[in-house]
C-alpha cells in the first residue's frame, strides 16, 4: 500500500502546448495544462459537463517526450504525484500552486 499513498492518475486534453524549460543545470522542465471533464444530469434532466483544469510538470526523459509528443488539444493519461509549493512574486506576495509531477505520461491520440 506505500505505492499508493501520494498518486494522481489522469486522463484528459491537454490545454496548450508544452511549455519547455532548460535549465542551467542541464534537467529540462515541461509545464503544461491537463482538462479532465465528468458529466451528470441535473435536477432537469440536462447534461452538464464538469471540466477540472490540473497544473502538470514533467522533467527529464518525459519532459522530452512531452515536448516532442504533446500539443494543445491532445488525449493523453498520466501518472505522477500531487505536490504542492509557494513562493514570493515580484511585488513580495506569498503565491500557493498544487501540481501534479508527471512520472509517465501515455498518448492516447494521434
Amino acid at each position: 500500500m506505500n505505492a499508493l499513498k501520494n498518486k494522481v492518475q489522469l486522463i484528459g486534453n491537454l490545454g496548450n502546448d508544452p511549455e519547455i524549460i532548460n535549465l542551467e543545470s542541464g534537467k529540462t522542465l515541461a509545464k503544461f495544462s491537463l482538462a479532465t471533464n465528468e458529466s451528470y444530469k441535473n435536477a432537469n434532466g440536462e447534461k452538464v459537463v464538469d471540466t477540472q483544469w490540473h497544473n502538470i510538470v514533467a522533467w527529464g526523459k518525459t519532459a522530452m517526450i512531452a515536448e516532442k509528443f504533446l500539443g494543445k488539444g491532445k488525449e493523453v493519461a498520466i501518472e505522477g504525484k500531487l505536490t504542492s509549493r509557494s513562493w514570493e512574486d515580484k511585488d513580495g506576495f506569498k503565491r500557493y500552486i498544487t501540481e501534479i509531477v508527471c512520472s509517465e505520461l501515455l498518448m492516447l491520440s494521434k
